[in-house]
């Protein structure tokens, strides 16, 4: 389980807001976006998508990921993609009230279901979410994200009709 806590600060809101596409400007009642909660991770020093000076980042450098990876980007695996790859699947958000700026959340991750599927290029399929919550700082759920996660057990072969 991990805790980190993070302000919505209106500026980040804003940021975000322009990243995404969206207008440049925060909504009336200075509502966060649906999915900002994601922008969260940047307050974890030890996120994995996050960068660290001096360290290779998952999403620079050379390769994919400029780390060593599993074939689908996720650090600590084979970097040539030779056995399995694990991918992001889906993302869920339960709102259970909207995050408003002045807000300061904490988010509390842990894993959630796992379950397996064959497939059909990559054998077998193990799927895994992960549930993180939101609170603000009387302790009430303001959102629930759900992460799903897949690893292939072998990359698919041309003869699948993925790439060699």
């Amino acid at each position: 389980m991990t805790e980190q806590g993070f302000p919505v600060e209106a500026g980040h809101v804003l940021m975000f807001r322009r990243a995404i596409g969206e207008a440049a400007t925060l909504e009336p009642e200075g509502l966060a976006p649906p999915t900002f909660v994601s922008a969260g991770a940047q307050f974890a020093p030890t996120h994995p998508l996050r960068p660290t000076p001096g360290e290779p980042w998952f999403g620079s450098g050379r390769t994919p990921s400029g780390t060593a990876t599993s074939g689908g980007g996720v650090p600590g695996g084979d970097p040539a993609g030779g056995s399995a790859s694990t991918l992001h699947a889906e993302q869920h958000f339960t709102y259970h009230r909207p995050v408003r700026v002045g807000d300061v959340l904490t988010a509390t991750s842990r894993p959630g279901e796992e379950w397996t599927k064959e497939g059909k290029r990559g054998g077998s399929l193990q799927f895994t979410s992960y549930v993180t919550e939101y609170r603000d700082a009387g302790g009430e759920l303001v959102v629930t994200a759900r992460s799903v996660a897949v690893t292939t057990g072998r990359p698919p072969s041309a003869s699948d009709g993925g790439e060699a």
